[in-house]
């Protein structure tokens, strides 16, 4: 299992996070997704180990024991401000050079990332999440978008209030709707749902969701020139894999098909069957063996 008890101090944030593996091999970033927690990774980690891999597991910002350093610090929950967090990361560990890997909002940052920071990524993978050229969130068809409900409550004038009555009411449905059947059992889903107690957890998922869909919402502006260079990058220059639940039904299998293109290093797409929306979760085994191979 996964040791959060370290502790990192970047410009923005303290963050916790899991440092395991050889010392000196190869350093593998590992991102969470939402809403999930940074213990997600505990089985993929430990394959990766074994393979001969350091791996750096951070919480992300609103999420277990990362808080950060200021109350006036903007709660921006962009894919920007998770990539950068995880440089930042990096920085403050002597990391020159690293592979990520990153699921939903972590794929989000793991794209981004590479996007902006090209020279500091070997490599790259994202699980469940397409690739987003500029940054643009277009509206989906009817059929992704009845998928994307939670997206459009949090968008109401009254989700805030809702969600934060509730937040780990609210994430259960997710994970009740989003795979398959009997993923998870109730003991992990306590020990993950800790992870929401962060008394940033409700202000940064709102801000990540209502952001893609309403103009009123702030970000932190000392992140103002990577948004700039953001939206004017559409092809990453990093060899790039793409993990793809079968049956995922929060982000429709087809919306990652025919990306190759963006990837001017190199893009492979694996499909795993019978999968849904948390592969590393429902199929450690198969995502590890696809990162060896992608990583090597």
């Amino acid at each position: 299992m996964l040791d959060f008890g370290r502790h990192a101090r970047t410009p923005t944030l303290d963050i916790a996070y899991a440092d395991s593996g050889p010392a000196d091999g190869p350093v593998v970033i590992l991102l969470h997704g939402w809403p999930d927690a940074a213990r997600a990774w505990n089985a993929v980690a430990a394959r990766l180990n074994e393979a001969g891999y350091r791996t750096i597991v951070p919480e992300l910002r609103g999420a277990g024991g990362t808080r950060f350093l200021s109350s006036d610090t903007v709660r921006d929950g962009s894919g920007v401000a998770l990539a950068q967090d995880a440089v930042d990361l990096a920085d403050a560990l002597g990391i020159a050079t690293f592979d990520v890997v990153g699921h939903d909002w972590g794929a989000r940052a793991a794209y981004t990332i590479s996007a902006l920071f090209p020279e500091r990524v070997r490599r790259m993978a994202a699980l469940a999440l397409a690739y987003q050229p500029r940054g643009v969130f277009e509206l989906p068809d009817f059929s992704q978008a009845r998928r994307f409900w939670y997206q459009w409550f949090m968008s109401l004038d009254g989700g805030p209030d809702a969600v934060a009555a509730d937040p780990k009411g609210f994430a259960r449905i997710q994970w009740d709707t989003w795979s398959p059947s009997g993923w998870f059992d109730e003991a992990e889903f306590a020990a993950t749902s800790r992870a929401f107690d962060n008394p940033d957890w409700v202000p940064i998922t709102l801000n990540a969701y209502r952001r893609r869909w309403r103009g009123d919402q702030p970000s932190d502006p000392a992140l103002a020139a990577s948004y700039a260079r953001l939206a004017a990058t559409e092809r990453i220059g990093v060899p790039a894999l793409m993990i793809q639940g079968g049956a995922d039904a929060c982000d429709e299998p087809a919306s990652s098909e025919g990306q190759a293109h963006y990837f001017t290093a190199g893009y492979r797409r694996v499909v795993i069957d019978g999968a849904g929306h948390f592969p590393l979760r429902e199929a450690p085994d198969a995502v590890a063996d696809a990162l060896i191979a992608h990583l090597a």
